[in-house]
């Protein structure tokens, strides 16, 4: 059997995968218009707004990766009692039928990132958001939520933008939990939480993630294959894939040797959720018998989809798998 037709009866198992995505959720808020002078009180470009839009990102973003390839998916995470959160909630309901575990936190704000986009280039970007972790009464309700979706799912993704739900205490008790229930448990990492994350399965950091972590200048030509092997011990994971952009992407997972998967040229429009698409497309592959090297492969494919659309985007099977044949 060729490569192809081997992955692309990965893509038509996805249905059969029960992920769930546990993380901080983010509402993207797009305002998009047009420049045509500068600003007569400072040096500023003035926007003419054309439209708005809302759209799912962080956690939420993943989860609607997972649904758009046709996996099967639950979310779990925490929305203030504001504005922003009944707009995420909205926005979710278009793909589910109850709450679920997303949990309202009225101390907190719901996560919010506005950009503001002229002529298909990002002008600004304002956010309101709270880094501080999560009380201990919410932490208990989301690691319960938690708890209760283990023995039914597949694959576990954590999707990390610390705003607050990721803490040590919650990842101890996952992590602990999903090994007693042979859940793999993938994260998208933020580098300050890098030990939050010891004994996962699989991390997928991008490669300036990967070389802070590391402990490593980026801009320097550090050997990529000491950092992925780095990180693995740090981490003591099955799997490390490092994502870098035009370069590709790189998985380490025990062999001497790292694995490296080439990007296919193209214009890059917008990289915005481009770590989404890969977490969520490696948790479906990993849920349905692929190694990780084959997963490795579809999530770069997937990736290299999702970049050349503007703002935060999924990817479908059909795209995937005709990425595929043109591979």
């Amino acid at each position: 059997m060729n490569m192809s037709k081997k992955l692309e009866q990965y893509i038509q198992r996805f249905s059969r995968a029960k992920v769930l995505v546990l993380g901080d959720l983010i509402l993207d808020h797009y305002i998009w218009g047009k420049v045509n002078r500068v600003s007569p009180e400072a040096p500023v470009p003035v926007v003419h707004v054309e439209s708005e839009s809302l759209c799912l990102g962080g956690a939420a973003n993943v989860y609607r990766n997972v649904v758009s390839l046709g996996g099967q998916a639950d979310l779990c995470g925490v929305v203030g009692s504001d504005e922003g959160g009944h707009a995420l909630l909205k926005a979710l309901g278009v793909f589910r039928q109850s709450r679920g575990g997303v949990v309202i936190d009225g101390t907190r704000p719901t996560t919010r990132k506005t950009r503001v986009i002229a002529h298909n280039q990002q002008i600004v970007r304002f956010d309101v958001e709270q880094h501080t972790d999560l009380s201990s009464a919410t932490e208990r309700k989301v690691l319960r939520y938690v708890m209760s979706r283990l023995p039914e799912i597949t694959c576990l993704v954590i999707s990390d933008y610390a705003k607050g739900v990721v803490t040590s205490s919650l990842m101890h008790s996952i992590s602990e939990a999903a090994a007693r229930h042979n859940v793999p448990v993938i994260v998208d990492p933020k580098v300050d939480h890098f030990l939050h994350y010891r004994g996962v399965t699989a991390i997928t950091p991008n490669h300036v993630e990967a070389c802070q972590a590391a402990g490593v200048d980026e801009l320097t030509d550090y050997p990529i294959d000491e950092i992925g092997q780095r990180l693995q011990k740090m981490v003591n994971c099955q799997a490390v894939l490092i994502t870098r952009g035009e370069q590709g992407m790189s998985l380490y997972d025990g062999k001497k040797k790292g694995f490296h998967v080439p990007s296919k040229a193209r214009q890059v429009f917008d990289v915005t959720g481009a770590g989404d698409t890969v977490v969520s497309t490696l948790s479906l592959a990993v849920s349905t018998g692929a190694s990780f090297r084959d997963a490795a492969f579809l999530a770069n494919q997937a990736a290299g989809i999702v970049v050349g659309m503007v703002g935060t985007a999924s990817v479908t099977q059909d795209q995937l798998k005709k990425a595929l044949r043109n591979a």
